[in-house]
């Protein structure tokens, strides 16, 4: 790590994710009691936090779960506020007027268990009242989404006219329709996949490794202390970073130019290193390490063919019409993934951003993003067709 991320470690808090006693900003909480987790052990009294937009009509058909990625939260469209520090991640998507239009449209938007913005996590107050940390259990995708599907049990949502997710979003959103496949009438996955292959699970190892090697993490102890772990997160972003853009992206946005009056040669940096030192220390000043172990341990675990008979019988079992969304410079999840998702469900239709951005495409080209979701959205009413075979792009 440079010299510069090393020097503004100590100005970091010690987490940036949000605690109770901070502001609650947009947020809303529900307590779903305990949760028994896949291998075994049972999570006590979780707590789920969650944002809504719009209205739920009489007959509860206008519903749409919005499920976000690794970093992400449930602030999906919005400004900031005090306890919100960033503005909504979807809101080019997500809004009055938008393609998921919330004049009319009921959007529910989960924060993931695991995570650091409200709902049961590494940082939330186990029962002798001190942060989990290194006391918190290894989660699976399944146990995520078991969470929220009681989510929107207390929320009395029977069913979602569409469950749409992007990433590891896109993971929990193809669970849903396995695991509740009576509750999913349309499906979104963007940018996902059907299991976290060896690559990712490569990249997810080296970010949490990144993390566990910082001085300052102690096991996952570290919330008492003066100094987090914010070094090792920020090298964990920076890891994860160069995943979701495009190697043609980076090098024709900065190729070999120096930042500013830096010199390489005299301990200095390439505009590049700046950039991604820029990108870590952001990602400290508004998330926390322990949930970041957490959500990438968990995301280690995803592979929706487990004890179901393999991919393609878990595929089998979706029911709802899937539009699946690859970006075409996507080196993170590629669109192969994707387009295994599209063929192997009953009603399939596989579509393709193109962008020179890689894995973020699907938030940066969000035009296209609007086109694909409004086709998508739009055919049953118009009684149009998509082409039949989800290789059609």
């Amino acid at each position: 790590m440079s010299r510069q991320t090393r020097d503004l470690s100590a100005t970091l808090p010690v987490t940036g994710g949000w605690r109770e006693g901070d502001p609650v900003a947009f947020r809303k909480f529900e307590r779903i009691g305990p949760l028994r987790l896949e291998n075994g052990g049972v999570l006590p009294d979780v707590t789920m936090s969650y944002e809504t937009f719009g209205q739920l009509n009489e007959d509860g058909s206008n519903a749409v779960l919005i499920l976000h990625a690794l970093t992400g939260d449930a602030h999906v469209t919005g400004g900031v506020a005090p306890g919100q520090k960033t503005a909504g991640w979807f809101s080019q998507i997500v809004g009055p007027g938008k393609v998921i239009d919330t004049r009319r449209y009921f959007v529910v938007a989960p924060n993931i268990l695991g995570g650091c913005h409200g709902s049961t996590g590494p940082s939330s107050p186990h029962k002798d009242g001190k942060p989990w940390g290194s006391r918190f259990p290894v989660l699976s995708t399944r146990d995520q989404v078991n969470a929220e599907i009681r989510l929107t049990d207390a929320l009395g949502i029977d069913r979602f006219h569409l469950v749409l997710g992007a990433s590891m979003g896109g993971q929990r959103a193809l669970e849903w329709a396995i695991m509740a496949p009576q509750r999913v009438v349309n499906l979104a996955v963007i940018a996902s996949g059907p299991t976290t292959t060896a690559d990712q699970s490569a990249w997810a190892h080296t970010q949490v490794n990144a993390v566990a090697l910082d001085e300052h993490w102690h096991g996952g102890d570290y919330y008492d202390c003066e100094v987090g772990p914010v070094k090792g997160l920020g090298l964990a972003r920076q890891i994860a970073h160069t995943t979701y853009r495009s190697a043609e992206e980076l090098g024709e946005r900065f190729d070999r130019i120096p930042q500013g009056q830096e010199d390489p040669l005299t301990g200095g940096r390439l505009a590049v290193q700046s950039y991604l030192d820029y990108h870590g220390q952001k990602l400290a000043r508004r998330f926390d390490a322990g949930a970041y172990v957490a959500l990438c341990r968990a995301m280690i675990t995803h592979d929706i063919g487990r004890d179901r008979g393999g991919v393609s019988a878990a595929l089998s079992l979706v029911r709802a019409r899937t539009l699946v969304v690859a970006v075409d410079t996507d080196r993170l999840f590629s669109p192969s993934q994707s387009l295994t998702i599209a063929t192997g469900v009953r009603q399939g239709f596989y579509r393709e951003i193109r962008s020179d951005h890689g894995h973020d495409g699907f938030l940066i080209e969000a035009e296209q993003t609007t086109e694909l979701l409004s086709a998508f959205l739009q055919a049953p009413r118009q009684r149009a067709k998509w082409p039949e075979t989800a290789e059609a792009k």
